[in-house]
């Protein structure tokens, strides 16, 4: 096992592009750390550079106590799993999983002894004389996970290993490698598109954006104190609520979203002392869809934390019901979100009126599967504003404890 250090690793290609700028990380002996990103945002060439398939152009990569920047790839003791599985399609499972080791030149007996407990670790004992084409692509990934085991490296690097499974199988396999790293105890680099994949499988999440880490942290601190409005709308499916606003001071903390307003929990001021210097200001705040509740199944609830919305869309998936609808209130609008919305592939900057010139844009609300919102209608949604996430406008940065200046700190 080993510790994998990039120290301002950086990859500069001969145009100019900087794919990869001044990355420092450490993953640790054991440890299952993923990077997670937007398509182009650095994640696969910095894998690609602990694989020493990529030049590093700046900085020193350290796997154990080796500086690897010019050591082969052979030489590097990793084990790569890739998107496309790479099996040979004329060899059998057994021979497959075999051919790094034959190619080592190891004893024909540890080769057996290697094959056949990765095969029963991947559940592959049944198969081993069966050819790719025979297998679905979740014995096909198996075998390909196998092939990396018997090496016993000192890392896993993974890239996009699920990417060709339909829906249902990733998940299964999901769950199958994050029980298979942590029972091998391999120092694991898993490179990932999907968040969700990011967030149920990481020891550590590092999140990349053009080329630069933005945030690295365990997967619910990400969620719960996300470093800035690109992490913040990143991780989280759906995606979270971003709404210009402005903050008031009174009796009680009012955030005004458009036309509406909702009074601040006395124990969000306190978990985030910082923005007691925003009274009065213009800030980003952010919801997500699952702080959002049906006010009709919350009769309860304060009527100074609940927003009127106009329904468009119901997503009924039994567990639980999405909700697309038009709140009067502005979208906020970065050089961050317009990256995080064309990401997503969907117009989330949604500014538009509705015919007399008022802004409204559109939220979306997770919500419990008993709420009997229907397009079209008119509704409420309870906020529950102890879980708001606030941005500053100019820098993007999450507002949280510290504001010495006025700006926003983590």
């Amino acid at each position: 096992m080993a510790v994998v250090a990039f120290d301002a690793v950086s990859k500069v290609y001969p145009d100019g592009t900087r794919a990869v700028s001044s990355m420092d990380l450490e993953v640790g002996d054991q440890e299952f750390v993923v990077l997670v990103g937007p398509s182009g945002c650095g994640k696969t060439t910095a894998l690609r550079m602990v694989a020493g398939l990529e030049e590093i152009s700046e900085g020193r990569l350290r796997i154990g106590e080796r500086v690897v920047n010019d050591v082969p790839s052979r030489d590097r003791d990793i084990a790569m799993v890739f998107q496309s599985y790479a099996l040979y399609p004329h060899l059998s499972v057994y021979e497959n999983i075999a051919f790094g080791l034959r190619i080592k030149k190891v004893s024909k007996g540890e080769i057996d002894r290697r094959v056949r407990r990765a095969a029963k670790v991947l559940d592959l004992e049944p198969w081993l004389k069966r050819k790719p084409r025979n297998l679905s692509g979740g014995q096909r990934q198996r075998v390909a996970m196998g092939r990396a085991i018997v090496r016993e490296p000192a890392a896993f690097l993974m890239d996009e290993p699920l990417s060709n499974l339909d829906a249902k199988l990733r998940v299964a396999m999901r769950a199958e490698i994050a029980r298979l790293q942590s029972e091998l105890g391999v120092t694991t680099i898993y490179v990932t598109h999907d968040q969700v994949e990011a967030m149920t499988m990481g020891d550590r999440v590092a999140v990349m954006r053009r080329g630069e880490l933005q945030q690295v942290a365990p997967p619910q601190e990400l969620y719960d104190r996300p470093v800035n409005v690109f992490v913040g709308g990143f991780i989280g499916s759906p995606a979270m609520n971003l709404l210009q606003a402005r903050l008031e001071d009174g009796r009680r903390p009012v955030l005004h979203l458009g036309e509406q307003t909702l009074a601040l929990d006395g124990a969000l001021l306190d978990a985030r002392p910082a923005l007691r210097a925003w009274m009065g200001r213009e800030l980003i705040a952010g919801i997500r869809p699952e702080e959002l509740h049906d006010a009709a199944l919350a009769s309860d609830a304060p009527e100074d934390q609940r927003l009127r919305l106009r329904v468009q869309l119901r997503e009924a998936l039994g567990s639980e019901v999405i909700v697309h609808a038009r709140i009067a209130a502005q979208a906020a609008q970065t050089e961050q979100i317009e990256e995080l919305t064309e990401d997503l592939g969907v117009r989330r900057l949604d500014g538009g009126g509705d015919g007399d010139g008022a802004a409204e844009t559109t939220i979306v609300g997770r919500l419990s599967p008993h709420s009997g919102m229907r397009a079209g209608e008119m509704a409420e949604v309870v906020v529950d504003t102890r879980q708001l996430h606030f941005f500053d406008p100019e820098t993007g940065l999450g507002i949280y404890d510290e504001n010495p200046t006025g700006g926003a700190t983590q």
